[in-house]
C-alpha cells in the first residue's frame, strides 16, 4: 500500500464519457476501467480527497478544436461526433466533483485544471482514464512539467490498442510517475 495525503491528492479521471467509452478499447474493455474509476473516486470523496472529472468537447464546427494539418481529423470521415460524444458517464459525477472540459488531448492546457488544483493546495495527482498514450500522457506529461507528483492508476487507463497502451505503461511513466494498481492506494487519515 501507498498512502497519501487526502488534503493534498486529488484524483484525475480523464474522458470518461459516452463517446471515448462506445469507442473498442484494449487491454481492458472500457466499462472495466469505467467501474474501477467509479469505485476510486468513491474512495477519493470518502477520504475527504478531491476528484477531478476531465470531458473532451468540440462545438459543432470544431472551431474551438486544435488548428494544424493532421492526416486524421477530428470528427473523422462521418463528419461529427455523436450529440451525447462529451456526456460523462451515467453514475461518474457526484457533488463536489470539480468538472473541466478540455479542447485537446491533455487536461491543462486551456483550462482552468492547474488553477482548481492549487488554490485546493493540491500536490499530487492520481490519474487515470482513456485512452492512456492520449489524454492521460498528455496530461500526466504536462502534471509532471508543472511540478506535481503524479501517479499512474494502471487499472484505470485502457487505450485503442494493447500496443499503444503498453508503450505508455512502460516507457513512458515510469520516468515521470509512479505506477500503481487502484487497489495500492490508501490515505494517510
Amino acid at each position: 500500500m501507498t498512502a497519501f495525503d487526502p488534503r493534498t491528492t486529488a484524483l484525475v479521471l480523464i474522458d470518461l464519457q459516452s463517446g471515448i467509452l462506445a469507442l473498442p478499447t484494449a487491454p481492458k474493455p472500457s466499462s472495466q476501467v469505467l467501474e474501477s474509476g467509479k469505485s476510486l473516486a468513491s474512495r477519493f470523496r470518502d477520504a475527504g480527497a478531491a476528484v477531478v472529472l476531465v470531458r473532451v468537447a468540440f462545438a459543432p464546427d470544431y472551431a474551438d478544436a486544435p488548428p494544424g494539418a493532421v492526416d486524421q481529423p477530428l470528427g473523422g470521415s462521418n463528419g461529427g461526433l455523436p450529440a451525447d460524444w462529451a456526456r460523462l458517464a451515467e453514475g461518474l459525477e457526484a457533488s463536489g466533483d470539480i468538472v473541466i472540459t478540455k479542447r485537446q488531448w491533455g487536461a491543462f492546457t486551456g483550462t482552468e485544471l492547474d488553477l482548481q488544483l492549487r488554490r485546493r493546495g493540491i500536490r499530487t495527482i492520481v490519474l487515470g482514464g482513456i485512452a492512456t498514450n492520449f489524454g492521460v500522457e498528455s496530461t500526466a506529461r504536462h502534471a509532471w512539467e508543472l511540478g506535481y507528483n503524479v501517479v499512474i492508476a494502471e487499472d484505470l487507463c485502457t487505450s485503442l490498442s494493447a500496443e499503444l497502451h503498453d508503450v505508455a505503461i512502460r516507457s513512458i511513466f515510469p520516468r515521470i510517475a509512479r505506477v500503481l494498481d487502484s487497489d495500492a492506494i490508501a490515505f494517510d487519515c
